[in-house]
């Protein structure tokens, strides 16, 4: 049976000539401490180093009994596991968790994994948290419950005041418009993604420690978002964005290269083109998807022809974006400007950046009729219904070349032509059978 007392050790002493009293858990031949709130100076300590001040001893005496008490009524358990799940499970009991704490914890270490985008979603939802809570410093999570939620999203569907800090670390307020369903939907969806990773970060079943006993979300419905409408252009659009006359070194210039980038290059995003940990082989550019890289054991590896129109364009911005600007936002923030200017010039309504990964599968598949197992491998799809197919069969780049010619041909002036192999051979066959052999 795990065993806890008080102990005072020599060399954590302290300048001021005080030590904290530890609590020291013994299990299985081992020891963890967990620090206290308590200090004591050697006035306060017998020779054995033990605590004389009756007062200290009788508030840590306090703590040892409420330890020792959730020990016995977990015996079972405690028999299984260490010395240092133990004392995690004796810090969670008591642990009251901060949520708004938690986010902010947690949207750190996405930052620090260069996750800045999903960093970005969620920190946005937290600021909404907050401006519902009217500016709340913390917010347990036991207070998040469906009412909340419903509350919560009245308070998204109207006007509201929003607090924020501008890059110079000024707070400005500005009010916030109704949202619609869209919006509700993302905030809310946003929420839900939040607590479960707090569920995930806190709760450890197989210890007994369930800090956090329900999650709100199962008991409430996230409204569902509109049809999404259809984010793509014919291919005669894709000309015309394509030979845009723009001014050089202009966002509109860097929305287009961009965009037409993307698009010969099978769609790929704009956090791939900014960080540019890709290399460049044979004729091939080869990355791992940024954002489905974690989420699949090849890290999301493909190779991709560089067909001459996208070389130059490739070269010109290679290593270049990152360089310009600060974060995967600003670039966005920038493309996005850039590419408001070219609907104005072109007069093609409501086209964005990511149309261009659109736009690539769409005529993929219904103007060039390619499979849409085919076009997935050319997107570099998560394909979670071949899981256990994929093991058994090789990449094949030579079919995202089939698809990528397809497509990049359509928006050519001169198409190349393939004549198929066995067609040609036939053409030959036919020639020699009818044409008169000379004696």
């Amino acid at each position: 049976m795990a065993t806890v007392s008080a102990k005072i050790l020599k060399h954590h002493k302290k300048a001021d000539g005080t030590y904290n009293v530890k609590i020291c858990i013994t299990h299985k031949r081992d020891r963890v401490f967990i620090d206290t709130e308590h200090y004591v100076t050697d006035k306060h300590l017998k020779k054995d180093r033990t605590i004389k001040d009756q007062f200290i001893l009788t508030c840590v005496n306090r703590s040892l009994d409420g330890y020792r008490r959730v020990i016995c009524d977990h015996e079972e358990m405690v028999e299984r596991i260490t010395a240092a799940e133990i004392k995690e499970f004796l810090l969670k009991k008591e642990q009251k968790i901060d949520f708004l704490q938690f986010c902010e914890s947690y949207i750190n270490q996405l930052k620090a994994s260069s996750k800045d985008k999903t960093a970005a979603n969620f920190n946005t939802v937290r600021n909404l948290i907050v401006d519902f809570t009217g500016r709340a410093k913390s917010l347990s999570i036991e207070r998040i419950t469906p009412d909340f939620l419903k509350k919560f999203e009245v308070f998204l569907r109207n006007e509201r005041m929003m607090h924020r800090i501008d890059r110079l670390g000024r707070e400005y307020v500005q009010k916030g418009k109704p949202l619609g369903d869209a919006s509700v939907h993302v905030y809310l969806r946003d929420f839900s993604g939040l607590f479960s990773a707090a569920v995930a970060h806190h709760n450890k079943p197989s210890i007994g420690v369930v800090p956090i006993k329900f999650n709100p979300f199962t008991d409430f419905t996230i409204v569902d978002a509109p049809e999404t409408k259809k984010r793509y252009v014919e291919s005669a659009k894709i000309i015309t964005i394509k030979q845009a006359i723009v001014k050089p070194d202009s966002r509109r210039e860097m929305a287009r290269d961009l965009f037409m980038l993307s698009f010969y290059l099978c769609g790929i995003n704009a956090i791939d083109l900014y960080k540019a940990n890709y290399s460049i082989n044979n004729g091939r550019i080869e990355y791992k998807r940024s954002k489905t890289s974690d989420r699949r054991k090849d890290g999301a590896f493909i190779s991709i022809k560089i067909h001459k129109e996208a070389k130059k364009l490739l070269a010109k911005y290679d290593g270049v974006l990152n360089g310009r600007y600060a974060s995967i936002g600003n670039l966005n923030k920038a493309i996005s400007i850039g590419m408001r200017e070219l609907q104005l010039q072109t007069k093609i309504a409501d086209i964005t950046f990511y149309w261009a990964r659109h736009s690539f599968g769409t005529l993929a598949r219904n103007t060039c009729r390619k499979s849409k197992d085919d076009i997935a491998l050319a997107l570099n799809h998560v394909d979670n219904g071949h899981k256990t197919t994929d093991i058994y069969i090789a990449k094949d780049w030579s079919i995202v070349d089939e698809v990528q010619e397809a497509v990049i041909n359509l928006i050519r002036e001169k198409p190349k032509v393939k004549v198929c192999r066995s067609i040609a051979m036939t053409s030959s066959f036919l020639s020699d059978i009818m044409l008169p052999r000379l004696v």
